[in-house]
């Protein structure tokens, strides 16, 4: 059944995905392209409950109910999770997602007429959208508990890519024998069902927490493409362009990632990634020289240019806006001040834009890979926050090392690098940093949040 009129509305929200996508690439317009792409989507659920579908009851009751209780949820947990907590969000509710795509494709299954020929590009397209959504639900699941520290030793797999290639030839073959049977079985499905949700368990269960940024953004492609499929199911516009849209920019942003690490995409996909040899250690004297907070604010108040490299621990103590404070400050002594944010710094794609967002730090400041490189070379003094394996030197010297040829920032080549860590624990990654032992290096202990707090106060004294 058509209806030009909601036709014509369904295309007003694909403009708003559209339109709201291309402001999400830059920061000064992203709020407003979440705005944009947000009301495209409140407007498609509105349409949809109205437009005519072939067979469709009227449980309007029960859509309502759900969209309030499902809107509530959202907002209570947008509004009360900690910025530390924010990768572990977007991963759960991507997995939610995936799971909406699995669940729809399997009341299709059950939905299929008595006698329907199961070769057909329709079942195809429900078992494609069932084992997608699947992967990505269960995949999300195990990335939540990795980013939440529940599941990063806890799981091992033996031989993972073996496994991984024996589920998926699995998953291939028993699809292929429900479609050529006379007639569908649903215990065959629950079987399909089960193997794909285990293979999306086993594909992200190898990977290091290092490497969850590109896992993140490659399961949010497969929730695209997963709505996409179901899209096509029902023959909805939105969901189809939707999915087309959030699987082409998940996928797009996982190649970038990708490169940002050395990495290929197809390590990815065979479950191998983060996956790397034994190092063979640094040469580097392991001397650890202790810096001085009254030193270290000297040093900052006669620099010229001051470089800072935020990383988790960053988030992890909420120390964005004592680091914007101390940035103000110094600037009032004519000190230049920049941030350079590596590619997978944190958890998920643009935490830390986000995180220094959220202290109004202005967008000019932050640096992006290849042009921050280029100004360690003429920097007086770099504060390393929080961040450890983006700056790991390691992974230009340890061809061992499991992030060797993965592109870092140069942090030594400024004249002095001041790290503030807790300890001396290796990163997430859990690999040692010889940048702590360089001959520039000197390390602050102590809480990030409060370190630069004090520093701020020893810049007014010094």
């Amino acid at each position: 059944m058509e209806n030009p009129i909601l036709d014509f509305l369904y295309l007003i929200c694909i403009v708003l995905f559209i339109i709201g996508l291309k402001n999400l690439s830059h920061p000064e317009s992203a709020k407003k392209g979440n705005f944009l792409s947000a009301s495209g989507m409140i407007l498609a659920i509105i349409i949809t409950l109205f437009y005519p579908m072939e067979g469709a009851s009227n449980n309007y009751l029960v859509i309502i109910a759900g969209v309030i209780v499902g809107s509530v949820i959202g907002y209570l947990a947008a509004k009360r999770v900690k910025m530390t907590a924010m990768p572990e969000l977007v991963s759960l509710f991507n997995g939610l997602g995936g799971a909406c795509s699995m669940l729809i494709a399997f009341v299709e299954f059950n939905n299929l007429p008595e006698g329907a020929n199961l070769m057909s590009g329709n079942v195809l397209t429900i078992i494609f959208a069932m084992f997608i959504g699947s992967i990505s639900f269960t995949g999300s699941i195990i990335a939540w508990g990795k980013l939440n520290g529940a599941l990063r030793d806890n799981l091992v797999l033996p031989a993972p890519q073996f496994v991984n290639g024996i589920l998926l030839l699995a998953v291939i073959g028993f699809s292929i024998f429900i479609m050529m049977q006379p007639e569908l079985n649903f215990t065959w499905v629950i079987i399909l069902l089960v193997l794909s949700l285990v293979y999306g368990v086993t594909f992200v269960t190898p990977i290091g927490g290092g490497d969850m940024p590109v896992v993140i953004s490659l399961l949010n492609s497969f929730t695209g493409i997963a709505a996409a499929i179901a899209g096509l199911i029902y023959g909805n516009q939105v969901m189809i362009v939707g999915g087309i849209v959030v699987g082409a920019s998940g996928t797009i942003l996982t190649i970038l990632m990708c490169n940002a690490m050395n990495r290929s995409l197809l390590n990815v996909i065979i479950g191998g990634f983060g996956s790397g040899g034994k190092s063979a250690g640094t040469d580097r004297e392991q001397v650890v020289k202790e810096a001085s907070l009254g030193d270290t604010a000297i040093q900052l108040k006669y620099s010229s240019k001051v470089m800072i490299v935020p990383g988790y621990g960053l988030a992890v103590a909420q120390a964005q806006h004592t680091c914007h404070e101390l940035e103000k400050s110094l600037e009032a002594e004519g000190v230049e001040v920049k941030y350079a944010i590596h590619p997978v710094a944190g958890r998920m794609p643009g935490h830390m834009n986000v995180l220094l967002a959220e202290a109004d730090v202005s967008y000019d400041k932050l640096l992006e890979l290849e042009p921050a490189n280029e100004e360690f070379k003429s920097t007086d003094m770099v504060l390393v926050i929080g961040a450890n394996d983006v700056v790991n030197p390691a992974a230009k010297e340890d061809a061992g090392s499991p992030i060797y040829g993965m592109p870092i920032l140069d942090v030594e080549q400024a004249g002095t690098v001041i790290v503030l860590k807790r300890s001396m624990n290796p990163g997430y990654a859990g690999i040692e940093n010889p940048l702590f032992f360089g001959e520039k290096t000197k390390m602050l202990f102590g809480d990030a949040k409060d370190s630069l707090g004090k520093l701020k106060n020893e810049l007014s004294n010094a």
